[in-house]
């Protein structure tokens, strides 16, 4: 590994953690595809998914008092049962075709989003552990559990500061349902350990400076920004699948 290497990691983890900050989503969408640039695909996964980890603990922390717990409750429980079934529908699928489909998938949903706007919040137990369940199986089939949460909360109308601190402490628990399979895939090693540690300032400074920015910004803005990620997401997913066919 090369310094330049890891100079492009760790900045590459700065600029996805303050679009992390700002919406509470979006650092592996943004992320994975640009560490795998340098890096193998299954080591910028793991690099994602111990970033969240660590930082989770923080959040959980500083954000007990923000977050809407039925629904949370009610999206990881659901993502628990979602997720063995993507695992069992890659038997089936390619990782490039569900990279599609889940890119139509959240292009659909975000026209839905477009069109429909709640005028005040109206959070729907069933439907939350529905999204779950749907947010585990795009965790199984591409490491993606964040569209189905993210159109859910912004669907129900749930105020901007609620709807953060829930998606960030629900990646979080993603993050834990997604560790031990990669360090069995031996994706974590003394190497990826040291890795991590040099772009741990990085992911703070970052988060931090995401966090300032989100303190200003209205509901209405919040919302478009965060359509924004998730329309990102979905280019970028589809197009990293039909490369594969390309």
């Amino acid at each position: 590994m090369t310094v330049m290497i890891v100079l492009f990691v760790v900045v590459a983890v700065l600029f996805s953690s303050i679009i992390r900050g700002i919406a509470g989503f979006g650092f592996a969408i943004v992320a994975v595809p640009v560490v795998s640039l340098v890096l193998p695909p299954l080591e910028a996964v793991a690099l994602a998914v111990l970033m969240q980890l660590i930082v989770g603990f923080h959040d959980v922390r500083a954000l007990r008092k923000d977050i809407h717990k039925p629904s949370l409750l009610r999206l990881a429980l659901g993502s628990l049962v979602g997720t063995p079934i993507g695992i069992f529908a890659l038997a089936v699928m390619t990782p490039d075709a569900a990279r599609i489909l889940i890119s139509v998938s959240v292009m659909f949903g975000l026209l839905l989003l477009l069109r429909y706007k709640p005028t005040e919040p109206r959070p729907s137990g069933h439907l939350a552990a529905v999204t779950g369940v749907a947010s585990g199986v795009f965790s199984g089939l591409a490491a993606m559990p964040g569209p189905p949460a993210v159109a859910y909360y912004l669907g129900v109308g749930m105020p901007a500061k609620e709807t953060r601190a829930s998606l960030l402490i629900f990646f979080f628990f993603s993050a834990l349902i997604a560790t031990p399979g990669l360090a069995v895939a031996g994706a974590i090693d003394l190497h990826m350990l040291f890795l991590v540690g040099l772009s741990v300032p990085g992911l703070i400074f970052g988060t931090w400076l995401g966090t300032e920015a989100f303190k200003r910004l209205g509901s209405d803005q919040y919302r478009t920004i965060a359509i924004g990620v998730m329309a990102v997401s979905a280019v970028i997913s589809g197009w990293r699948g039909l490369a594969a066919y390309l």
